[in-house]
């Protein structure tokens, strides 16, 4: 079996994504993909057609084609098999099979075709083993990210150094001017001469990395210094008519789409000082990551039909030599909590000193694990207490004749703050967007799914409640259930935290990191 190439086309012919698997040229790639088209007939039952020189096994995939381009002696019976799991991968990697969610993913989906397909042969994977390979975590990127990171921090210091030294040598410089008009005004600018052939700006610019290398030097001119006058320097003219110029265009071409009846929808950006969960490589010799899944049901008029949190406790290390320790933890003595350890964990070491170690001591945790590490304690919780939801959600929907307005409530408890919340109300099929009147937060209206997906960034003391209200024309009031939630926050239900890592072969405790994080698996009022 040899597979020339894969690759999802529309019907019309365009290809959305393509992956070649043997040398070959482009060009001639792009002719088997253009005349596939034109081979496919309608009403035919068989999936493959025969060429010259090439053979297509294809499927559809709803507006779409599944295709795979092999030479004429390859075993059909294989390509079919190839074909099938690369059909069940597809739908993994994207929300929706049609053009515009295939090119969202289009290299998602390249990299899980190079696992399936390895020098146009198919290797022996299975669906979850190519999802696992693709999420893999790489040494050699985490290290080069690493360095760069140093380098760059390295470069910001030197930049401020050299920044100071060029400015005292200004102020020495316009001391000694006795005339000192031109000097001055030099000064006051805000510009300096760099020695590389132009001008620097010393002034606080807030640059992007393009520009000066991402260095914010935060030195004040000789004239704010001296005299408490405020700075005179401003970005040239020039850079501050192209930044008009191009907000007026993309003002002019959003208006231009609203005016053809797109609903359109400014992105939710978290300020800087708002909290934010991150998913950066661990950089300690030891993390450990404390993670707890919320499984919530509620009923619309009130109560709870299933409330289950399942928390994990899991170890990565970096290095081997890291290895032989121990991990000290402290509980929150729930007794509803029932937790369980890993089979190869010393059991009555925790029940007795909530101390999670090895049954053999002579054996160190393994390294070099994918994801996040090794688990180590597992723990479940069961309730049917409402008041110890972290989001309660309440629909009010009214009918009259012309429309039908619905007010939706959030509460949060005072314990808990939520991040990143996305509040779901399915709504009926319509072409147009809700009349949204009132909303604490943003909305977005996904016209394909018929959803309403009301956000809010952070939910804090500052927002315990919000609302949301918006009319959509007469409809029954089941249509808007189920309400489905998702979010994350930095606290769990189990406070589950670690307070040191005790080594077992001397020598000082390698330096840690925990992190903590509760996520929602399925949340929703029915």
């Amino acid at each position: 079996m040899v597979v020339l190439a894969a690759s999802i086309i529309t019907k019309s012919g365009k290809v959305l994504v393509s992956r070649q698997f043997v040398d070959m040229s482009r060009i001639r790639i792009e002719g088997y993909l253009s005349a596939f088209p034109k081979l496919v007939g309608t009403g035919k039952q068989h999936t493959y057609v025969e060429t010259e020189n090439v053979r297509y096994v294809y499927q559809t995939m709803e507006a779409l084609y599944l295709l795979l381009v092999t030479n004429k002696q390859s075993n059909i019976l294989d390509d079919l098999d190839t074909l099938r799991l690369l059909s069940k991968l597809v739908p993994e990697y994207c929300y929706s099979l049609d053009e515009e969610g295939i090119c969202k993913t289009a290299f998602e989906h390249i990299f899980a075709f190079d696992e399936v397909v390895s020098l146009g042969y198919k290797e022996n994977v299975t669906v979850a083993q190519v999802k696992q390979y693709c999420e893999m975590e790489s040494h050699e990127e985490r290290l080069h990210k690493l360095v760069m990171q140093s380098k760059i921090n390295e470069t910001k210091d030197v930049m401020k150094r050299k920044a100071n030294e060029i400015d005292k040598s200004k102020i020495e410089k316009n001391r000694g001017d006795k005339g000192g008009f031109m000097s001055l005004q030099s000064m006051g600018s805000g510009r300096i001469d760099g020695g590389f052939g132009s001008e620097t700006s010393i002034a606080n610019t807030g640059g992007g990395f393009g520009s000066g290398f991402g260095l914010n030097t935060d030195v004040d001119s000789f004239s704010t210094k001296s005299k408490g006058r405020p700075s005179s320097a401003t970005a040239p003219p020039k850079a501050l008519g192209m930044q008009l110029g191009k907000s007026q265009k993309t003002n002019q071409f959003l208006e231009s789409l609203k005016a053809e009846g797109e609903v359109i929808v400014e992105d939710v950006r978290p300020s800087t000082g708002q909290s934010k969960t991150t998913s950066l490589p661990p950089t300690d010799p030891v993390t450990l990551t404390v993670e707890e899944k919320l499984n919530v049901t509620l009923k619309r008029d009130g109560g709870v039909s299933n409330f289950v949190i399942q928390g994990a406790l899991s170890l990565q290390i970096l290095n081997q030599e890291h290895g032989f320790i121990q991990v000290q933890i402290e509980k929150s003595g729930n007794p509803s909590i029932s937790f369980k350890t890993h089979p190869n964990v010393h059991k009555e070491l925790f029940s007795n000193e909530n101390i999670l170690g090895l049954k053999d001591s002579n054996r160190p945790f393994p390294t070099g694990q994918p994801g996040d590490g090794v688990g180590l304690l597992k723990w479940r919780m069961e309730s049917t207490n409402e008041d110890l939801l972290p989001l309660t959600i309440s629909c009010w929907p009214e009918i009259s004749q012309k429309e039908t307005s619905v007010s939706i409530e959030y509460e949060t408890p005072a314990n808990i703050d939520l991040q990143n919340v996305i509040i779901s109300v399915p709504l009926p099929a319509m072409r147009d967007a809700p009349n949204v009147k009132q909303i604490d937060g943003d909305w977005r209206y996904n016209s394909r799914n018929s959803v309403l997906e009301w956000s809010i960034v952070l939910i804090d003391n500052s927002n315990r409640s919000g609302s949301l209200e918006f009319s959509v024309p007469p409809v029954d009031p089941s249509s808007f259930f189920p309400i489905s939630a998702r979010f994350t926050a930095s606290t769990t239900f189990s406070n589950l935290k670690v307070t040191g890592i005790l080594p077992l072969r001397g020598g000082p405790a390698p330096k840690f990191s925990q992190r903590t994080v509760l996520t929602t698996e399925h949340y929703q009022v029915e």
